[in-house]
Parts: structure tokens; sequence; C-alpha cells
């Protein structure tokens, strides 16, 4: 066994099940629907799980979006979105849809988009054209 801490986590792949219903979703919205499922954890827990399947690529950005409103601190918050990545392997928690479901969230399960194989991306690079 390498030395260090296990790269898995289970806040993380409770995240992913999240996302697997959700298709996708910003921070706070995440970590709301986590909070109301699985044991209590902070935000910032969420946030870092969030950057770290980033780096796993169980998780991808999906957009930065710029919402008008008249909050606390000021006229506009700033949402990044995330999706499923490519090494994401949601096991479909029941109670996550379930819970979803019960919210009122159209569930469609989002499998993560598989990216283009060696082969391909060298065929569009040019390589086996003539």
């Amino acid at each position: 066994m390498p030395p260090g801490r296990p790269v898995q986590s289970q806040i993380r792949q409770n995240v992913v099940e999240i996302l697997y219903y959700l298709g996708r979703g910003y921070g706070y919205q995440i970590a709301k629907i986590y909070n109301e499922i699985f044991p209590e954890v902070t935000q910032r827990s969420i946030y870092y799980h969030l950057r770290k399947g980033e780096k796993t690529r169980e998780i991808e950005l999906n957009t930065i979006e710029e919402e008008k409103g008249d909050f606390s601190w000021g006229s506009t918050v700033e949402k990044i979105y995330y999706t499923l990545g490519t090494a994401a392997k949601p096991l479909g928690e029941k109670k996550v849809q379930d819970y979803l479901k019960k919210q009122g969230y159209s569930l469609e399960p989002q499998l993560p988009k598989k990216k283009f194989t060696k082969f391909v991306d060298k065929f569009r690079k040019g390589k086996y054209l003539k």
C-alpha cells in the first residue's frame, strides 16, 4: 500500500451521487442537499471535495454564471456549476434519488461523458490523414 492518505473519500462519493441525479449543481446547492441526506458536513468540506474531485476527474467544472440580485454582500453572485467527470463512478444511491424526487427535481441520471479515445485524438490531429 502506498504511503499517505487514500484517494477515495465517502464525502466526495456522496457528492458524485448527488450530481449523478442532479445533472449539474453549484456548491451551495450541493451542500444543502448533502446535509439533508447524509451526516452533516461544513460547506468548506463540500467545496474542498469539489476542487479535489476536479483533480481526480470525478467532477468537472461546467460553467461559471453571474447572477444579479440584492445580496447582503453586493448586487451580483458568481455560481460555479459542476457536473460528473470521466472518472466518476456513481452507484445510484436510492436515498438521493428519493430526496431529489420529493423536492421536485427532474431526475435524469447523468452518466459521465467519455472522452475520445487516443485513436480519435490522433486522427483529429491529422496523424492518420494523408
